[in-house]
């Protein structure tokens, strides 16, 4: 009987730990899901961000920025590291700043080293 009640509650938790999975995975801060609202992809949004700048991208991603979803890339130019926002409606550049972390670092703000960004 004992044996009874354990298995019945690892069916429960794995069925429970499923459903919470699958609730993630539709919520609309899902950043994988968030880009199917997008008119653009991620290479117009580098393509934008390069020709903006005139530099070359090292990172881009699709993020919630101040309460709206943003393409941002980071291009590099020279010695400078920019932080470019591209509007995913758009195509166009909506921020251009100086990222002072990345400037002559090689090591990013979340630990990474750059060669193993260049892996994932």
């Amino acid at each position: 009987m004992k044996h009874k009640r354990y298995q019945t509650a690892a069916i429960t938790t794995l069925c429970l730990a499923s459903l919470g999975g699958a609730y993630a995975a539709n919520t609309a801060e899902n950043d994988a899901l968030a880009i199917n609202d997008a008119s653009i992809g991620l290479q117009q949004a580098i393509k934008a961000a390069e020709q903006q700048i005139g530099g070359k991208a090292s990172r881009a991603e699709y993020e919630r920025e101040q309460g709206r979803w943003v393409f941002d890339v980071e291009v590099v130019k020279g010695s400078e590291v920019l932080d470019v926002q591209v509007d995913p409606i758009s195509g166009k550049v909506i921020t251009a700043m100086n990222d002072p972390i990345d400037q002559g670092d090689v090591e990013d703000s979340d630990g990474d080293s750059e060669a193993n960004d260049a892996d994932d």
